[in-house]
C-alpha cells in the first residue's frame, strides 16, 4: 500500500534560489522522462508471465487453457517441490466443502506433459515414504527387546541397596 502511494506521488525538487522558466522546463522534462521509464517497466513486467506458484486469476489471465487435478492434503510441500523442479505454472485452491478438505491443483494446459511427469515422480516419492518403516515403531521394538533381555536390572536403586 505504501509503495503505491509513493509511486503515485510526484516529487519535484528544484535547488535554485530563483525559479526561472528554464528550471521549470528541465524539471518537467525530468518528470516526463521518469513517467516514461515507469510505463516501460510496467509494460515489460506485463510481458513476462509469472512462473511457478501463483493465484488462479493470474494463471487464467495468461490466456491458455487451465486444467485441474484433485489431491488430498498428504504432502503439499512435497508436491510444490516437484512442481518447481519441472517448471510447472500452478495454483492451489482449497475446497473446504468436503470433509476432510481436498485441494485442487490448477495448471496450464501446455504443461500437461510436465504435469504427468511431475505426478509420476511425486507418486513414486509418496510410495517410497509409505514403504519406509516408522522410526517410532522401530524404537518401540528395540525398547521391548531390551526389556526382554535376561539378567537386566530394572531399578538400579534396588541393586545399590542390596549390595550394601
Amino acid at each position: 500500500m505504501q509503495e503505491e502511494v509513493e509511486s503515485r506521488t510526484v516529487n519535484l525538487a528544484i535547488s535554485t534560489s530563483k525559479l526561472s522558466a528554464r528550471t521549470i522546463v528541465s524539471a518537467v522534462r525530468a518528470y516526463l522522462n521518469h513517467r516514461k521509464n515507469v510505463k516501460a517497466k510496467k509494460e515489460h513486467e506485463a510481458e513476462v508471465p509469472t512462473q511457478g506458484k501463483q493465484s488462479v486469476k493470474e494463471l487464467i489471465g495468461q490466456g491458455q487453457g487451465v486444467t485441474n487435478i484433485d489431491i488430498a492434503k498428504t504432502d503439499l510441500k512435497g508436491f510444490e517441490k516437484v512442481a518447481r523442479k519441472y517448471g510447472i505454472d500452478y495454483a492451489i485452491r482449497k475446497d473446504s466443502s468436503v470433509d476432510p478438505p481436498h485441494y485442487l491443483v490448477f495448471f496450464k494446459a501446455k504443461d500437461a506433459d510436465a504435469m504427468t511427469a511431475a505426478f509420476n515422480e511425486y507418486s513414486q516419492i509418496a510410495l517410497r515414504r509409505e514403504e519406509r518403516p516408522s522410526v517410532l515403531e522401530q524404537l518401540r521394538k528395540i525398547k521391548t527387546a531390551i526389556l526382554a533381555l535376561p539378567g537386566r536390572v530394572i531399578n538400579r536403586d534396588r541393586q545399590r541397596e542390596q549390595t550394601r
